[in-house]
């Protein structure tokens, strides 16, 4: 038996990564300075594995930015706005640019589009493909990373993203394009990888597929099959890894089980159900990796639920032929709990039910001790602990509360639905708020300058007292109401100051909510963010938005918007309790989330924005799952916003989603008004709204704040010409695509400007082409 992590999480014990990037970003350190914190982290990774008695420790799991983006650059698929930066910048410079765009030296470029990883709060950068796409080896950082690591004594394996997992990750940019047929374009490059990696001992070759639990056509069904045949003639003497993981193989199991490859893994933490048919089904050849440590959650593993896995497929295939591992890769989980030192913050009764990254590894390597014929002393205590912590969880006090389930189970549909259809709400709506034709606005917050954050610390340290602080953001937030009503903004926000992450501040004060010091997780590129972790029943004690809201409205004439996240977010973008379904805990959320709304409604703001950026990414990875979840996901949403009077107007956000397959369930949400992500595709994401004649208000984002570079006002114009190309102009908003917490105030003044602007010149160009017309 054999153990082995499928990747580890890379952004360093105390986000070195993150510190060291937005330095070398801003010119503060240079490329060897950056490249050394990363080879520090990867070596200190390594070592913390293999000092853990890990068997099989990967490597090429380590990024600067993103492993789909690093693979994109490995395999040359540059697209041809880089390539004048490909002749005059180092590689690193190339890499950053694909990723974040790129505005200087005389050069404007964007930045290639992102989306979520699945159903995670990952981000990736969408690889951008052709018609006969050409690849090319283009950088050597697998085949130096393998080297690094075998210099180091470390018993490697590479992980690299299939040739198929990665072409579907893709984007096609001509219509009707099939992506699978750059399939035998792409695979020399993978044999020419491959060759490398032999030539200098590799003995083992990890292959994430997390596609092949997916629901897959016939053409990528046989594409797996010749890829791999192909690669397994190459190399008759490598060991070649395929890792599944968020999903059961189900259909695609007889596929699985017959490539020509050495070892199989399957998430049996996200499809438990799957071991027996995967056992039963296995040829003699293969074995089996059990995906039994969740790599996506902060509890601590159910020992004894695991060892009945093993005990299982030892009885089926044997011991020789099992690899115990995460269920997919640590990324997605916490550096380490031992860090977790402030007890005021994170109770010892909370901690002793939760497993970071580091502890995760400990537990894979006890559980193969555990599942051996003869564990010693002190691995039968940690079992004995483990159970103990286990029990501990089940019985506690501090989870359940019987009034809050007596509340979901008294809700009804009716709690579900505004007074008025969409149409009548907008006529109250109009003469209420009376707001122009491309209304603008902005997602929530605005930068967080180092001033801000600052005065966080010192108020969390008791160096500035409540009085002090308050005072100090009362400042900054009239300071920006002032500057939205200077250059034109319709309707504002207050700019969200108070706030740390939109989750964590929501939870902070809800009941059912724990929080870390240091449980911080990559989202994207440098973008950490520390979630929340729901432990128990959820409610609301107290408002929480409502004070703020009131006193930035105070300040105005003008509309400010309340700034709420949604409940599916919420859930989402949590470690979230596994003792009950997932539904039950976000219903939970929306009630807590309906008092707030109706609270804000009693002081006056008449516009409330609850975000969902999250609702398409917790959309099953099945297609035959999704309606179960968008029927309670719907619910809760509309459970959250339906107990307010028509005037009173809701809006939604949602960023990096593709619309096309539930715009249905996104209508029946019945939001006034929908803001998305739109800028990166070129307004591309709008025509699912077009094709179904969406019948509410929609703001697609003009400009993309996930980049540094400051577009032009023609630029947003064009943008919302295509916008206006295919929905309605009085159904149009104007803004940018996401909040601007992470944007320098600069870059922000001068993109906000040129989009009032360029809203102004919509609005004229419409009317005058109505009055010709007239």
């Amino acid at each position: 038996m054999q153990t082995h992590l499928l990747g580890y999480p890379r952004i360093g014990s105390n986000r070195e990564l993150k510190k060291a990037c937005e330095q070398y970003w801003s010119g503060k350190i240079v490329l060897d300075e950056l490249l050394e914190v990363g080879k520090t982290i990867t070596q200190n990774n390594w070592k913390r594995q293999q000092e853990a008695g890990i068997d099989l420790i990967p490597c090429n799991d380590f990024s600067y930015y993103d492993q789909v983006l690093d693979m994109t650059l490995t395999v040359g698929a540059i697209p041809e706005r880089y390539q004048e930066i490909a002749l005059k910048k180092s590689e690193t410079d190339l890499y950053f640019a694909m990723a974040r765009g790129f505005q200087k030296d005389g050069l404007d470029i964007t930045a290639m589009e992102m989306t979520k990883w699945f159903d995670t709060n990952y981000h990736y950068i969408v690889p951008e493909f052709q018609k006969n796409q050409e690849f090319k080896l283009f950088s050597n950082k697998i085949i130096q990373e393998f080297i690094s690591a075998k210099q180091s004594a470390i018993n490697a394996k590479p992980v690299i993203i299939g040739l198929l997992t990665y072409l579907l990750l893709g984007k096609g940019k001509e219509e009707g394009f099939d992506k699978l047929n750059l399939a035998q374009n792409l695979l020399p490059i993978y044999i020419q990888i491959l060759k490398e990696l032999e030539n200098h001992g590799a003995e083992y070759i990890q292959f994430d597929e997390p596609f092949l639990a997916l629901d897959l056509n016939e053409k990528a069904k046989e594409t797996y099959q010749f890829i791999y045949a192909e690669i397994r003639k190459q190399f008759p003497n490598l060991k070649f890894i395929v890792v599944t993981y968020f999903e059961g193989l189900k259909d695609n199991l007889s596929l699985a089980t017959t490539l020509p490859i050495d070892v199989l893994h399957i998430d049996l933490v996200r499809c438990p159900e799957q071991v027996d048919e995967v056992l039963n089904t296995i040829p003699e050849t293969l074995s089996l990796s059990l995906g039994i440590v969740d790599g996506r959650n902060i509890w601590k593993n159910d020992f004894s639920q695991s060892l009945s896995f093993i005990k299982k497929a030892i009885e089926k295939i044997g011991s020789e032929r099992i690899f115990i591992a995460p269920s997919c890769s640590l990324l997605h989980s916490p550096f380490d709990l031992d860090s977790e030192k402030n007890e005021d913050i994170l109770s010892p009764e909370i901690k002793q039910w939760m497993a970071f990254a580091k502890q995760k590894v400990v537990e894979i390597v006890n559980l193969k001790k555990l599942a051996s014929e003869n564990p010693d002393y002190n691995t039968l205590q940690e079992l004995a602990e483990n159970k103990k912590a286990i029990e501990n969880r089940k019985t506690s006090i501090l989870i359940h509360n019987q009034d809050i389930k007596n509340r979901v189970d008294i809700t009804t549909e009716e709690d579900a639905q505004r007074n008025s259809p969409f149409n009548v709400r907008k006529e109250t709506q109009q003469k209420v708020l009376n707001l122009p034709l491309f209304p603008t606005t902005t997602i929530g917050s605005f930068p967080q300058t180092k001033e801000v954050r600052n005065w966080r610390s010192k108020f969390k340290k008791g160096e500035l007292n409540a009085e002090q602080y308050d005072t100090l953001l009362k400042q900054e937030t009239e300071r920006t109401i002032r500057w939205q009503e200077e250059i034109g903004i319709d309707v504002l926000v207050h700019g969200e100051f108070e706030r740390n992450d939109m989750v964590e501040y929501f939870g902070e004060q809800l009941a059912g909510f724990a929080f870390t010091q240091n449980g911080w997780v990559q989202s994207y590129g440098s973008r950490c963010v520390k979630p929340p972790v729901i432990f128990g029943d959820v409610h609301r004690p107290n408002p929480m938005t409502v004070y703020w809201s009131e006193y930035a409205q105070s300040l105005t004439q003008k509309w400010v918007k309340g700034m709420l996240t949604g409940p599916v977010t919420i859930l989402q973008w949590s470690f979230v309790r596994d003792d009950q379904p997932r539904s039950t805990t976000c219903k939970q959320i929306a009630l807590a989330i309906r008092d707030e709304v109706n609270d804000l409604e009693k002081a006056g703001i008449r516009i409330i924005q609850i975000d969902e950026p999250a609702i398409r990414e917790g959309l099953p990875l099945r297609k035959s799952d999704w309606q179960n979840y968008l029927k309670w996901a719907v619910e809760a949403f509309r459970i959250s916003a339906s107990g307010v009077e028509d005037a009173t107007q809701i809006h939604t956000h949602m960023c990096y989603s593709e619309f096309n397959d539930i715009i249905q369930n996104i209508a029946d949400m019945d939001a006034d008004v929908i803001t998305i992500e739109c800028s990166r595709s070129q307004m591309e994401l709008l025509n699912a709204f077009a094709d179904f004649k969406y019948p509410n208000e929609i703001g697609p984002g003009v400009y993309d704040i996930h980049s540094p570079r400051v577009p032009s006002k023609e630029e947003m114009v064009e943008l919302l010409k295509k916008a206006q190309a295919v929905i309605p102009a009085q159904q149009l908003w104007v803004n940018p695509d996401c909040g601007l917490k992470t944007r320098h105030w600069d870059e922000t003044e001068k993109a906000l400007i040129a989009m009032v602007e360029a809203s102004k010149e919509a609005a004229e160009t419409f009317e005058n082409e109505r009055n010709l017309v007239q």
